[in-house]
């Protein structure tokens, strides 16, 4: 299904919580000299403009990153924080990046970056957003790439799975396509993100991911207000295999973080 298009909810609290733990983990990551290998499945457009009719209408960014920077409940120094300023210096102030303008801004020359995003203006604007930085950018179906691929070359590295879930049955695919990947893969980094819903539809594909033995597993969730009357999400998890050193510390910062917004 090609219908979604985030423009509508870029820079919610759902981003916030995602892009704030993907760029730590990246800025981790790259502590080291050695080359890595970043991949994502569902890529989007990579740079997102808030003050876009499509992002006005639903006014999800305000209650999120807006407020997160207005009032400084993450730190200055924050990869997050400090991307989304130098995007915005470069940009525009309404700008806000994507998780691909997120990871190209935060790795090196030595690093590979493949970025894969089937919706064709999707892809066109990706393309155009990323122009200049070196990375290979797939018109393909985002789960049969990271297949495809792994193991990278270089071997170290993360791959971030951010599919819409759109599609119900994505639930019960997910854990035999992370399975498949982290066997052919297993030094890698494989971070998959998922709104929590009020029906809690995303409860058994974690439990089924649980239940895999997959080793350095790290789960972070944060609840928060549902953006309008009826909508149905009402949080956000990431669900990390081979989790970075530190990342519990990284996600208590978050909870505090949120605590703040609800107060």
């Amino acid at each position: 299904m090609l219908s979604y298009q985030h423009i509508y909810h870029a820079g919610n609290l759902a981003d916030v919580q995602k892009h704030a733990l993907l760029a730590w983990m990246l800025s981790y990551l790259t502590q080291k000299e050695k080359p890595l290998t970043y991949m994502e499945t569902h890529a989007g457009r990579g740079l997102y403009q808030l003050d876009a009719a499509e992002a006005l209408k639903t006014g999800e960014a305000a209650a999120g990153v807006e407020r997160i920077l207005a009032d400084d409940i993450l730190p200055a120094d924050h990869p997050l924080i400090t991307t989304v300023l130098d995007l915005r210096r470069r940009f525009g102030e309404a700008a806000y990046p994507g998780s691909p303008l997120i990871a190209s801004t935060l790795l090196r020359v030595q690093d590979s970056l493949h970025f894969a995003e089937l919706h064709p203006q999707e892809n066109i604007a990706l393309r155009q957003a990323l122009k200049g930085a070196g990375a290979k950018i797939h018109k393909q179906d985002g789960y049969e790439l990271a297949v495809s691929l792994a193991p990278p070359t270089p071997r170290r590295g993360l791959l971030l799975i951010d599919p819409s879930y759109e599609i119900k049955s994505e639930y019960g695919k997910i854990p035999g396509v992370v399975a498949n990947i982290h066997r052919k893969w297993n030094v890698g980094v494989i971070a998959l993100w998922y709104p929590i819903l009020r029906d809690g539809v995303h409860k058994q594909m974690i439990s089924a991911l649980e239940h895999q033995g997959l080793p350095g597993v790290f789960r972070h969730e944060v609840t928060f207000a549902a953006a309008r009357e009826g909508h149905r999400m009402v949080g956000s998890g990431m669900f990390v295999i081979n989790a970075p050193y530190g990342v519990e510390a990284e996600a208590e910062r978050l909870n505090q973080a949120f605590a703040r917004l609800k107060g």
